[in-house]
């Protein structure tokens, strides 16, 4: 039987975690062989390193170590390393997730050496170009050979800018990572006991993106409504290392929050589990936050998860009350790493006879 290589790209932890499923189903497959590349974006082991462990992933068979500096810098040295490692492993296919610098870097350096890329959460969009992420996403899209969408309104942004071809609606991938969480045991005494929390009785809190901590002024305003929120209910705020440095560097008091060290994966979903409302900038966050169905307030002026404000179940902090609740039926029903993993060997199946075919970007 003929050997697909797959070459992953990972560097932020919710990668790791979306990764999770769908590493799993390429184990699964017959034909199909992955190698996992770290780029380092998220250097720190309590962070990285203990995500693998947690998760059951393999080690990457490369560690980049590449994080710090500019975005331009930063992806530009990705890039570079990341055009050596496609030459080393000759991949089939490279699969990219979501929307960071090394998203954007993978899909470059694979496009650049004529190898199809493979985006999983295709079709995001804010509509706000001044956001990094936003521009990752469309560029990524536009080298993408493979496309999957998480929902139908991803497909719909897809089907808008021309991009018709290749494009799947295979569902979340975190849906699937979050129920394979749930079905892990307790790792120590329990996330719950250890902080002394009651079920129910606690918000969870996250804040990281460059948005609120690049400036004095956004996070003190993201931190003041998390107080807010902590006058009636503990807040947990697992503390982000850059998010720690800005309260740092801008004089931003976190006093009135319980303050605590970042949580590995399955930590964090019994975390989620437990509380009584999530409170974040984070756009994995607030479909976790629906995973558990628990209402979450989005920290920012947009979100690339519409749907979770259009069935009630997320707000944006600069509207007062949620709409009428109802389930999401876009997410799929847990099998969207099976879906993307059968797409891709069906894909590479084809190509590897007629490797003009494969090559190259999207025309």
């Amino acid at each position: 039987m003929t050997t697909g290589a797959l070459l992953t790209v990972v560097g932020a932890r919710p990668q790791f975690v979306k990764a999770m499923p769908v590493s799993r189903a390429i184990a699964r497959t017959p034909g199909l062989t992955e190698v996992m590349v770290h780029t380092g974006q998220h250097h720190d082991a309590a962070l990285s390193d203990s995500f693998f462990r947690q998760l059951d992933l393999p080690e990457p068979a490369e560690n980049l170590g590449i994080h710090g500096g500019s975005h331009g810098e930063m992806t530009g040295r990705m890039l570079a390393a990341l055009d050596g490692v496609i030459a080393r492993h000759a991949p089939d296919l490279v699969i990219v997730y979501g929307d960071t610098n090394s998203t954007l870097a993978g899909a470059l350096a694979a496009a650049k050496a004529g190898v199809p890329v493979a985006h999983v959460e295709a079709g995001l969009r804010v509509f706000d170009r001044s956001m990094p992420e936003e521009t990752n996403r469309v560029v990524v899209d536009h080298l993408s050979r493979l496309l999957f969408a998480p929902t139908r309104a991803a497909v719909g942004h897809l089907a808008r800018e021309g991009l018709v071809e290749g494009v799947f609606h295979v569902g979340d991938v975190m849906q699937d990572a979050v129920l394979a969480m749930a079905a892990l045991p307790d790792q120590g005494d329990g996330v719950l006991r250890r902080l002394g929390l009651a079920s129910g009785a606690y918000a969870v809190a996250t804040l990281h993106r460059a948005a609120t901590t690049d400036s004095a002024i956004g996070l003190a305003a993201a931190v003041g409504y998390l107080r807010q929120h902590a006058g009636r209910l503990p807040v947990v705020l697992p503390l982000h290392p850059r998010t720690r440095q800005a309260a740092g560097h801008f004089g931003v008091d976190l006093a009135g929050l319980t303050v605590i060290e970042p949580l590995g994966p399955v930590d964090m979903q019994r975390l989620l589990a437990g509380c009584a409302l999530v409170l974040t900038d984070s756009g994995g966050l607030q479909k976790e936050a629906y995973f558990h169905r628990k209402p979450c307030v989005t920290l920012r002026d947009d979100t690339e998860w519409s749907e979770t404000v259009e069935a009630g179940w997320n707000r944006l902090w600069t509207v007062d009350n949620y709409r009428p609740r109802r389930e999401i039926d876009d997410y799929g029903a847990g099998d969207a790493a099976e879906r993307i993993v059968a797409t891709i060997a069906h894909f590479v199946a084809e190509h590897l006879d007629a490797p003009s075919a494969a090559a190259g970007i999207r025309p």
